[in-house]
């Protein structure tokens, strides 16, 4: 792909060249062509010959870019090649350092010029962007289900995890569709339907939550019962009114004893398992520490380190279930070799005799002996009517249907629709009873692409000479939902789309302000800000347990939760964009203050704080200084490549293949001395082959360095004082997190634009190219008129032709961010 990009745009460039190769003109005076261009065309062409032809020439094509034949009057011909030059121009990137450079008024000049003739350009032919339909992803789906039918549902176990492309999981020509993918469909509506409508036949199953080995188990777990630790709680879906068993299984030492035994034979602790439903006890489970992994006599299970309760008869619907120890004892642990206190990492290492018991996982078996399906939350939404006789039932479904399919399928439900899930109806009534036929047709509505597959059809009477069209106003609130929602559109949004009122600027605005107040609006924090923000990459890091024992589960879960609750409160209380990196407030529990060190702050329940200088926005917080760091020592240079490829939107190109990484080549014991973080990379970048990106990444990354890998302050690093001073590839001078917050507000026209780059992606499904800039810009600009406030940007995008309009022929090629261009 990236051949082919920069073949078309040597292509382009060489078109022209035998203009640009004539005598050289005299060197032109720095004059005014255009009132918001800044420099004569002459002007310009001399600067990019002067300051960037010697790397840019067709020879040397330095990121693969020749600018030989570049000439600014035609560059919106060539609008591919500009945009890439205004992206590392603005971000202060080139030319790169030690080069000279022109002053700062004649660069902000020139790019302001170039941006200038290709917006105009934009202007005269608007190019909305073209995708493919687009298929619900897994957090979609499940939340269109819940909208649906009321229940939550995991439907990871049913479908493969999704492809992510341009950061995020939701873009459209990326999403395959595969007979496995139809199968995990098939199957998630069929448990759907089942725990939805409930079934009386059903036949026992069992489901199991595991529990992390680095999740806490020695204090109180939210949702169970006062005075309980360790242990899982979970809200469970049973199917039917029936009997289940409750299994806990244990975690064991290496030769199959139950860890943490020796506190029970030592300090005569009895250990027992609470088990509740609803936060009422139903049984009380004792815990032997003779349980052994290959004793099968205790329990009659599996193995004898599992606990079983006795047939539990359960009501149907989601109901909360806990499972955890019974708290014996809380206090100071006074012991030679203390267990950690946060995590079970290694049950090979010796913790002492004051380790209790672990819980590995909880399983959920049944139903037997069903007695029938209680009143469920699902149930009273689904069966809106009842049938008191055979002639009613026709009538009834059709009523039942007709809702359901209103709302799975985003307001726009035909009569062959309703027909269709009709007949399955039919169907399951010959087989069944009338809740039998309702589950059949709800099974083939979750199973119909017109609930899996959001498509938008052009109008009928569309001009054969029309390049681009304005969607249909049932396909804008569906856009609009799962913008805002991730999910589908709601009988106001459908009612209003009916009517009109999307069609008028008032309208859409009550509508997107009304969304933007509703609580079904944290997705923005939950899906975009989590993706963009890349918090995903928090599950992915582990660090070594013997240097962080602090660190485990329960707490990488709150810095998660810090970092949405953050970017919830810039959209709830429509802050500007730039609190992202100046805030000085976050919002805590008691766990991650006590790791910041934030005082007088008690409980599991988070709250928002005043953070000191050093910790103020998202530089300050743990998801992201843990996410980019490695299990034993923190790396500059994932950091300083999360700023520029998510904060400023120039991500540098990947490492050479033959370049060894940092562990590999500098050693963190050189001579009998350790060297920190910041001096083994110093030793890295005499290679000159590294030296190349790393003089860019790794000040910014550096300037993070007092954050240690779980993002706790510290003032030194293998015993050497940590050093935060550097220098941004501009020249402007970092010192530690408020520098470096600094410096990016300096380039603050970098971070606002990758922001809006981000969020338009995500809102349209699809990745941002280069035809698309000039929207990027326009968006900017109005949201400067308004302080920057989140929602300005949001009705940015959504008044913008990519998000309203849809070209009719196939999409242009995407460009490659690492040489500068948009996704």
């Amino acid at each position: 792909m990236n051949q082919f990009v920069w073949a078309v745009a040597g292509s382009a460039i060489l078109s022209i060249s035998l203009v640009a190769q004539q005598a050289p003109p005299p060197r032109p005076k720095l004059v005014a062509s255009h009132p918001a261009a800044g420099l004569s065309v002459d002007a310009q062409n001399q600067l990019v010959k002067q300051y960037c032809s010697s790397c840019h020439s067709e020879r040397g094509k330095a990121g693969g870019l020749s600018l030989a034949s570049f000439d600014a009057a035609q560059i919106e011909q060539h609008a591919d090649v500009g945009e890439k030059m205004i992206r590392k121009l603005r971000a202060g990137m080139m030319p790169p350092p030690p080069a000279r450079r022109p002053d700062a008024e004649t660069m902000s000049a020139f790019v302001t010029a170039l941006e200038t003739k290709i917006d105009a350009a934009a202007a005269l032919n608007p190019n909305p962007g073209w995708r493919p339909f687009q298929r619900l992803n897994r957090a979609e789906y499940a939340r269109a289900v819940r909208d649906v039918v009321g229940i939550n549902v995991d439907v990871s176990s049913f479908l493969p995890p999704d492809t992510i492309s341009a950061g995020f999981d939701n873009i459209s020509d990326v999403q395959s569709f595969s007979p496995t993918l139809m199968e995990g469909y098939l199957r998630a509506a069929s448990q759907i339907s089942r725990l939805a409508v409930g079934d009386r036949n059903a036949s026992p199953t069992s489901v199991t939550y595991k529990i992390g080995r680095t999740m806490s188990q020695m204090r109180h777990v939210d949702g169970a019962p006062m005075g309980t630790r360790g242990g899982i709680s979970v809200v469970h879906v049973f199917p039917d009114d029936g009997d289940y068993v409750i299994k806990a299984a244990m975690h064991y030492e290496p030769l199959g004893g139950l860890f943490g035994r020796y506190s029970m034979l030592t300090m005569n602790i009895p250990e027992q398992v609470d088990v509740s439903i609803n936060g009422e006890r139903v049984a009380l489970l004792d815990v032997s520490p003779s349980m052994s992994e290959t004793d099968f006599g205790q329990n009659k299970g599996a193995n004898g380190l599992e606990l079983r309760t006795p047939s539990i008869h359960i009501s149907a619907g989601p109901q909360r279930v806990s499972v955890s120890f019974i708290q014996r004892l809380d206090g100071p642990v006074d012991d030679i070799i203390a267990p950690l206190e946060n995590t079970l990492a290694d049950v090979d290492i010796s913790y002492g005799v004051t380790a209790l018991p672990h819980m590995r996982d909880v399983a959920i078996v049944g139903p037997t002996a069903v007695t029938g399906v209680s009143d469920t939350p699902s149930r009273r939404r689904i069966f809106t009517c009842r049938p008191l006789s055979a002639n009613e039932e026709e009538t009834c479904a059709a009523d039942i249907v007709k809702k359901l399919t209103a709302q799975a399928y985003r307001g726009d439900a035909t009569p062959d629709d309703i027909q269709d899930a009709i007949e399955f109806f039919q169907k399951g009534r010959k087989s069944g009873d009338f809740e039998h036929g309702i589950r059949l047709a709800l099974q083939s509505i979750l199973v119909s692409p017109r609930f899996l597959f959001r498509t938008e059809q052009a109008p009928a009477t569309l001009l054969k000479t029309a390049s681009s069209y304005r969607i249909a106003d049932q396909d804008l609130a569906s856009r609009l939902s799962f913008f805002l929602w991730a999910t589908g559109p709601d009988a106001e949004l459908i009612k209003a789309a009916t009517s009109g009122a999307l069609r008028t600027q008032a309208g859409l605005e009550k509508q997107v302000r009304r969304m933007l107040a509703d609580k079904r609006s944290d997705a923005l924090s939950t899906r975009f800000a989590s993706q963009w923000l890349r918090l995903q990459d928090l599950d992915k890091i582990f660090p070594d347990y013997l240097l962080y024992p602090q660190y485990d589960d329960t707490l990488a879960q709150a810095m998660r939760k810090e970092t949405e609750l953050f970017f919830d409160s810039i959209v709830r209380d429509d802050r500007s964009i730039l609190d992202l990196v100046t805030a000085d407030y976050t919002f805590v529990n008691e766990r991650l203050a006590k790791h910041y060190g934030i005082p007088n702050v008690t409980g599991g329940e988070f709250r928002r704080v005043q953070t000191p200088e050093y910790r103020r926005g998202l530089l300050g917080q743990g998801s992201i200084l843990t996410s980019t760091s490695v299990a034993d020592r923190t790396s500059p240079v994932l950091r300083g490549k999360w700023v520029m490829d998510v904060l400023l939107g120039t991500p540098p190109p990947p490492p050479p293949p033959d370049v060894p990484a940092l562990d590999d080549s500098v050693k963190a014991n050189e001579g009998g001395k350790m060297l920190s973080t910041r001096q083994r990379m110093e030793e890295h970048r005499k290679n000159p082959t590294c030296n190349a990106c790393h003089r860019f990444i790794d000040p910014l990354g550096l300037a993070l360095d007092n954050f240690d890998v779980t993002g706790a302050w510290r003032v030194k690093d293998n015993e050497v004082a940590v050093d935060s001073v550097g220098d941004l590839y501009d020249g402007t001078t970092m010192n530690g997190p408020a520098g470096l917050r600094d410096a990016l507000l300096k380039h603050q026209d970098m971070m606002l634009r990758s922001f809006t780059e981000n969020l338009l992606t995500y809102a349209l499904g699809r990745r941002v190219e280069y035809t698309d800039m000039p929207t990027v810009r326009a968006i900017v600009a109005g949201a400067a008129k308004n302080d920057n406030r989140f929602s300005s940007y949001v009705m940015g995008v959504v008044n913008s032709a990519a998000f309203r309009m849809v070209k009719l022929q196939t999409p242009t090629k995407v460009l490659n961010t690492e040489a500068g261009s948009p996704r």
